[in-house]
């Protein structure tokens, strides 16, 4: 799986390193209205199957967001 930098992919990796979870996906909004989402996976099928379930869950997220 290739190393990804970002600081989003850096705080959903720590997350899964300390809480021992396979699979993270994190979902965010920023102070300027803007969202988004990182995910990590401990392998690269775990990797795949968190962006996945982020993908799902992105437009109910996105959605959601703007009425706040």
């Amino acid at each position: 799986m290739a190393w990804n930098p970002s600081p989003e992919v850096a705080a959903a990796r720590d997350f899964g390193k300390k809480f021992v979870a396979d699979r993270v996906v994190i979902f965010y909004t920023t102070e300027r209205g803007g969202c988004g989402y990182a995910s990590y996976g401990k392998t690269k099928a775990l990797c795949a199957d968190a962006k996945r379930i982020g993908d799902a869950l992105w437009q109910p997220f996105a959605e959601a967001a703007e009425k706040e």
